[in-house]
């Protein structure tokens, strides 16, 4: 459901979403209904109210149960039955509709007009009788007195044709070329037609004789209306005894008291289009006039707007439910339009559950965006100095960041920025300028950002085309010239700092390498500024000092890795002389350690000696390890080092490896004391 709100009167939409094509079957209906969430959250009023590409003209029937419709293609009519909210029948025509009528309550008898001359009957089973007119019909009306029908078309005669009879009666002469629309009084049964000289006549049926003449064309014509053309007569419409609302083809609506030939009142919709029906609300004294782009909604008395509703396409017809605030358009579309206006009534008795589902979107409303709103981040804010309107009602927060009034973003810019508009008349100016140099012999400019990179990358480019034109090697394609890195010589975001850390690693020779582009660089920017003060070209710098320059380059390269590195080192020591003044000044806190199960505590030397030997370097290190004998350096042959490391074991160990010494010593002097008794048994000698 779409809702929209014009003077606080809020129009909500039943038809709006996607529709299924009819050759689906329903199984395929109720998969897309599952998947597709769009199709799933709308709300489907009346079953299959559509038509296959073109809704015409659309009626309700006098007892207020039946919807008719007539379309296209293939020209039809659907009957739908609002009690059930589903479709009743569909009958397909011979040809297309221009007006019908139903002349019971219900749809069992039914009159169409077709496009053809001929005059359909329907009756409750179906079609009934066809007869033919004369001339082309446009309108039509039903006398219910005298059962006759008056049909008005491209003749200056209103023919009448007597359903009690059967046959065509006398017509009625009118001094028009041509007539567009009719309408009679339900109340004295006056017959009024429009002709396309821009006049009302107005017949008693009882007489046959005309009693009035309006002129409606000339009064139509106001001090702040533009007319191209004459007005012809649109549409008419009667409201009780005395009132009538006509409509003329420049888009004014002509309200008349019958007892006057001067209006009483005249509405212009403004956008110069055909008027195409016109309705009376009685309970608000409103008049719905609809042309093909607008449906207004204006008071009878005084002319004020109470309300507008715009569809998205264009509008062939508008069917005011009688009693209640539902609208029914036929639109250029399949679609056919479903507007409830609670202000205008209640919901008809077949869809009363309207009333409470508005009321509980009225008690819940949803935050809706305006277009006379500016939405800004909160970046924006700080530009424009209005952080300080946070959590104010100027700015009302909205994802990640705020709408405020457009007249209010305006009128900040403009006192943060007062030459706004001067910097981008310049702008314009300097484009134009340009533009006509664009056809001149063009020095070599660079763009604005990254003006060494691109200078570069011209000089590659450059000793390729030598190259090429001296060996046949395939051209590679320049990034100057490629919309892909456009942006990386357009956006200041993605200039190339030289001062960087990073860059300075990478690229340690820049400094003495780009000199050369440097100078370039100098040249080309005094040339450009020539050209803006003089508009004259200056000569650039001769090849021999570019030649002497680059041998001097190459001279110096081992100078400049040097000296790179000393200045790397030095800001090295300096952030690290800072970091120690900052471990100075921050007070120790004292600090509580919990010992494993199964460990011994000793001392905090060891793991402050531990500390120290890793904070060390390794130079610092091998040095220590030298010094306790743990560590022997060794010269070769070849000119290389060679280290030898013995591990240092700790006091444990040490033990441990003492009493595997004394062991072994033991078990040594009693294998000798073994071999000697053993010897001097052999020898037969006495033990002592």
């Amino acid at each position: 459901m779409q809702v929209s709100s014009l003077n606080e009167v809020k129009i909500y939409s039943l038809s709006c979403g996607k529709s299924l094509p009819e050759w689906l079957s329903d199984r395929k209906k109720r998969a897309l209904q599952k998947k597709d969430v769009d199709v799933r959250r709308r709300i489907e009023l009346i079953q299959d109210f559509e038509m296959p590409t073109v809704c015409t003209t659309i009626k309700v029937s006098k007892d207020g149960q039946y919807i008719l419709a007539t379309g296209t293609y293939k020209p039809r009519v659907r009957c739908y039955d609002t009690y059930q909210l589903s479709l009743k029948f569909e009958r397909c025509l011979d040809s297309e509709v221009v007006t019908f009528e139903t002349l019971s309550d219900d749809y069992s008898k039914i009159v169409f007009l077709h496009n053809d001359r001929y005059i359909e009957f329907h009756s409750q089973s179906g079609f009934y009788y066809k007869t033919r007119i004369p001339k082309f019909g446009r309108d039509f009306s039903y006398h219910y007195p005298s059962c006759d029908l008056y049909f008005v078309g491209a003749s200056s005669e209103v023919y009448r044709l007597n359903l009690e009879q059967g046959r065509y009666l006398n017509p009625l002469q009118t001094d028009a070329a041509e007539n567009n629309v009719c309408d009679i009084n339900s109340v004295h049964g006056l017959f009024a037609t429009g002709t396309v000289e821009g006049r009302v006549e107005c017949w008693d049926p009882r007489t046959r004789g005309r009693v009035g003449l309006l002129d409606c064309a000339l009064s139509s014509v106001t001090v702040d209306s533009e007319i191209n053309s004459l007005p012809t007569i649109s549409a008419l419409k009667f409201n009780g005894a005395l009132t009538m609302a006509v409509g003329t083809s420049t888009g004014q609506v002509l309200l008349y008291d019958l007892r006057s030939d001067k209006p009483l009142l005249v509405k212009d919709h403004q956008y110069g289009l055909p008027i195409k029906s016109v309705h009376f609300q009685d309970s608000l004294d409103l008049i719905l006039s609809a042309d093909s782009r607008i449906i207004k909604m204006w008071n009878k008395n005084s002319g004020k707007i109470f309300t507008s509703l715009e569809p998205e396409h264009d509008i062939n017809d508008v069917c005011l439910y009688p009693n209640s605030g539902m609208l029914l358009t036929a639109n250029e579309t399949p679609k056919m339009g479903i507007y409830y206006i609670p202000v205008l009534g209640p919901a008809p008795r077949w869809c009363s559950f309207l009333d409470n589902l508005t009321e509980e979107l009225e008690e819940n409303p949803e935050s809706t965006v305006y277009d006379d709103y500016k939405f800004v981040t909160k970046k924006d804010l700080e530009n424009l100095g209005l952080t300080h309107l946070i959590g104010s009602p100027f700015l009302r927060a909205y994802m990640h960041g705020f709408f405020m009034d457009i007249r209010l973003y305006h009128k900040v810019k403009l006192m943060v920025n007062p030459f706004a508009y001067e910097e981008y008349r310049k702008d314009k100016i300097r484009q134009k300028i340009e533009e006509t140099r664009a056809q001149r012999v063009q020095l070599k400019k660079l763009p604005k950002v990254n003006k060494e990179l691109a200078l570069k990358l011209i000089e590659e480019e450059e000793e390729r085309q030598k190259s090429t034109w001296k060996k046949k090697v395939k051209s590679l394609p320049n990034i100057l010239t490629d919309d892909r890195f456009k942006v990386m010589f357009e956006n200041p975001d993605f200039q190339v700092d030289e001062e960087s850390e990073e860059f300075r690693l990478l690229n340690p020779l820049v400094s003495k390498i780009s000199e050369k582009r440097k100078k370039k660089l100098r040249l080309l920017e005094q040339q450009e500024l020539h050209e803006k003060e003089e508009e004259e070209e200056l000569e650039g710098k001769p090849s021999d000092a570019e030649s002497s320059e680059s041998s001097d380059d190459e001279k110096d390269w081992v100078e400049e890795v040097r000296k790179q590195r000393r200045l790397l080192q030095q800001e090295e020591k300096v952030k690290r002389q800072e970091r120690l003044r900052e471990d100075q000044q921050t007070v120790l806190k004292p600090q509580f350690y919990e010992i494993k199960a199964g460990e011994e505590f000793r001392s905090f030397k060891d793991s402050a000696t531990k500390q120290k030997l890793l904070n060390k370097t390794l130079e610092d290190r091998l040095k220590l390890e030298a010094k306790n004998g743990t560590l022997s350096v060794a010269g070769t042959t070849v000119g290389s080092k060679q280290l030898t490391f013995t591990l240092k074991r700790s006091e444990q160990q040490k033990k441990q490896q003492e009493a595997e010494k004394l062991h072994r010593q033991e078990r040594k002097t009693l294998r000798r004391s073994a071999g000697h008794l053993k010897s001097r048994h052999r020898r037969g000698r006495p033990f002592h």
